[in-house]
């Protein structure tokens, strides 16, 4: 059996996850490392894959996690790649992120902020019970600030413009970070947000499944 290893998302950790079902699979949760300014993010991914040991693995990308997903498959030989909420190349991340990188705006937005939970992050997130929001405003709170602005920086100016050939992508109709409609999914869940690996587990637990036994 193939052993999982899962790269969590940018504003997310692995308690993201908590719901979902990879019975029959060992699973590794990757930590994430704190970059040094402006480090390349194939630099940042060379770095990284010293944590997985397991030959041909299945990796696993949520969001900004399926963007390092993507760099390290690039770098090691992969089974399989799957990633959610997420994007494949640059083509998939919205025109005005890709502005906002040209101009820098990006390097603005104070670290504080962006660590911020109100009802516009749960919005943008997909956080609609209680027990969401409580758990994206921890998660959020234990952000490495370092790690988030240049995470950001990285999603704004990623250069990619190949497509793995054993890639699986998985994307909500609803999601507000990357919408659906910047993106060539191979399946989609209705209403399914940015989060939706939390509250649509069900569903999602399911693809996967087909996904990882195919």
């Amino acid at each position: 059996m193939q052993h999982i290893y899962i790269f969590s998302g940018l504003g997310a950790d692995e308690r993201v996850f908590q719901n979902l079902d990879f019975t029959g699979f060992p699973v590794t949760h990757i930590k994430w490392i704190t970059p040094a300014p402006g480090m390349p993010v194939q630099v940042f991914a060379s770095r990284i894959i010293g944590q997985i040991t397991a030959p041909k693995p299945i990796l696993i990308g949520l969001s900004f996690g399926g963007i390092i997903a993507i760099q390290v498959a690039k770098k090691i030989r992969t089974e399989k790649v799957i990633i959610i909420s997420s994007v494949k190349n640059r083509s998939e991340i919205p025109w005005y992120y890709k502005m906002a990188g040209k101009l820098r705006l990006h390097r603005l937005l104070p670290p504080a902020l962006l660590k911020m939970s109100n009802s516009l992050t749960n919005r943008m997130f997909g956080a609609d019970s209680a027990a969401d929001k409580t758990l994206l405003k921890a998660i959020l709170q234990d952000t490495d600030p370092i790690l988030l602005r240049w995470a950001i920086n990285t999603i704004v100016t990623w250069a990619n413009t190949t497509t793995l050939p054993n890639l699986t992508h998985i994307h909500g109709t609803a999601d507000m970070i990357l919408p659906y409609k910047f993106v060539k999914c191979d399946y989609s869940i209705n209403a399914g947000g940015h989060l939706m690996v939390l509250n649509k587990a069900e569903e999602m637990s399911a693809i996967l499944q087909t996904i990882l036994l195919a």
